[in-house]
């Protein structure tokens, strides 16, 4: 069927309805999606198709897709002029599993373009706007109520979560696109370890940080999405082999029952969490330090040890990360040309020389191409020059390196992607430290409607709301942002549970944990 796009649309929704206990069902047709949608932004298409009667394990939920991965049946955009017109001929493999799996897929979400940006300001099709509403603002009219970003650059996937649009959402996490949109809107967020959800059918920005994220209101729907799309895919070259992934299961198997015990009051008793002491920059919220303190207090009360860990490379982790996402981002999105994927395709001035192609691509590119998107492909191209290699990309890979080395000697289970690994003794089994530095950024009245890309936050400010996400990225790690709380401001705060790699179930068992104790 032929999908909805995104228009205004002022209605109150029929369908969604609270139960007693507050929590909001999940609208039953378009139109209820599109109204819920229209003061957030957060879908830039509705799927017209009905809820497919199946008897899969996820035929009860409503699932969103951001707009960066392949469907069949909606376009995608990637929030760019670029590729506007765009539809996909086929479902990227994650797509695939979830209909065969029964879900339905209610639509398209708002995203940063191509992914590039923290505060999902860098879109075609707007700003997205937080749903959340602070207690102190919930008796001022909707059109005074202040408005703040949802994050990014997954922004329109936590967002269409939090407002209840969808029972879960797909994103993609390169430097922490999915945990901090969650920790913004007060929505759980997993970055998978990396190549263990498919790739095939994403729209790539770097190809060696890239990694589908799922984001839901509970970690036990994010753990069931979890389950279904993480499978080897052949077609992803980046996947982990069934042999890897085989490896992981004895390293979990001895401290699952303990994580994932129902039996109240929970005990953790032999689980060790390090707090990591480069995790509390001078930029960080003191009202977040308060919020994480009650959550280890909490956990060491159900018999959890917690200790202090230090992971040195951290302070370098922004920059190396900047350099190499942005290397790869120059060379994977040269294929954006104007001709193919029914690209945007602008008229050459006058004194164009339209005989050469590269002409022709470069006032394409120029127009189709956000200013962030533009600068990241710049810098990337830059890096990778003779003269810039070994001085930028070359040594940002070393720094990779010891970030990764600086994790395996922090944690007691082994990396199963080193041929002799040789994990401390008294090591632990997951990190826990705040998801962001500060509670969601306010938007600008005047500027959140239009194009974010010409009118991004001035200066490094929108860089640096990256700071706690990017470390785990470098080192493929999985991470798990659980909301605990809220600010001084009334607005959610997230804790991320990070763990070794292929610890995913873990990650999510601890998350659990924390989302029952806190």
């Amino acid at each position: 069927m032929r999908p909805k796009h995104i228009a205004h649309f002022r209605r109150l929704p029929r369908n969604s309805r609270k139960t007693s206990s507050g929590v909001l069902h999940t609208p039953s047709d378009s139109s209820d999606v599109e109204a819920l949608n229209a003061g957030i932004n957060a879908l830039t298409s509705v799927s017209s198709e009905h809820r497919p009667r199946g008897h899969g394990q996820l035929q009860d939920l409503s699932i969103a897709v951001k707009d960066n991965i392949c469907t069949s049946s909606l376009p995608t955009t990637c929030s760019s002029a670029m590729l506007r017109q765009y539809q996909s001929p086929f479902d990227a493999t994650v797509v695939r599993l979830l209909r065969d799996a029964g879900a339905h897929i209610v639509g398209k979400t708002n995203c940063d373009e191509f992914g590039m940006g923290s505060l999902n300001l860098n879109s075609i099709h707007g700003a997205v706007v937080n749903p959340f509403q602070a207690q102190t603002t919930s008796s001022v009219p909707k059109k005074q109520t202040e408005h703040r970003s949802a994050g990014g650059s997954s922004g329109g996937s936590a967002a269409s979560v939090a407002a209840g649009i969808c029972d879960a959402a797909l994103g993609t996490d390169t430097g922490g696109s999915v945990r901090l949109p969650a920790s913004y809107c007060g929505v759980v967020g997993l970055k998978p370890s990396y190549g263990i959800i498919s790739r095939w059918g994403v729209v790539s920005f770097a190809d060696s940080l890239d990694c589908v994220g799922i984001l839901s209101k509970s970690v036990s729907t994010v753990k069931r999405v979890f389950d279904t799309v993480a499978v080897y895919d052949p077609g992803d070259p980046t996947a982990a082999t069934p042999e890897l992934r085989e490896k992981t299961r004895p390293l979990e198997a001895s401290f699952l029952p303990v994580t994932a015990s129902t039996h109240q009051p929970r005990s953790l008793e032999g689980l060790r969490i390090g707090v990591p002491l480069e995790y509390f920059p001078s930029e960080l919220d003191p009202s977040l330090v308060n919020v994480l303190r009650a959550v280890l207090r909490r956990l060491a009360e159900a018999g959890a040890t917690l200790t202090s860990v230090t992971v040195p490379a951290t302070q370098y982790t922004l920059s190396a990360y900047y350099v190499i996402a942005s290397a790869e981002a120059s060379s994977n999105l040269a294929r954006f040309d104007s001709v193919r994927y029914a690209g945007l395709r602008t008229a050459t001035p006058p004194e164009a020389i339209t005989s050469k192609s590269s002409d022709v691509f470069a006032y394409s590119r120029s127009a189709g191409l956000g200013k962030e998107v533009q600068k990241r492909i710049l810098l990337g191209t830059y890096a990778l020059t003779a003269d810039a290699f070994d001085n930028y990309f070359l040594q940002a890979q070393r720094i990779r390196l010891h970030v990764r080395r600086d994790f395996d000697r922090v944690f007691r289970h082994p990396c199963v992607l080193l041929a002799e690994p040789h994990p401390p003794r008294d090591g632990v089994d997951v990190l826990l430290h705040p998801s962001a530095i500060r509670t969601a950024p306010l938007l600008d009245r005047g500027k959140h409607g239009s194009r974010g890309g010409d009118k991004a936050v001035p200066g490094l400010s929108e860089y640096l709301q990256d700071i706690m996400t990017v470390p785990a990225s470098l080192a493929g790690l999985p991470a798990l942002s659980v909301p605990v709380g809220k600010g001084a401001d009334g607005w959610p705060v997230g804790v991320s549970v990070v763990g070794q790699w292929g610890c995913d179930d873990l990650v999510m068992c601890v998350g659990k944990a924390i989302e029952e104790l806190c």
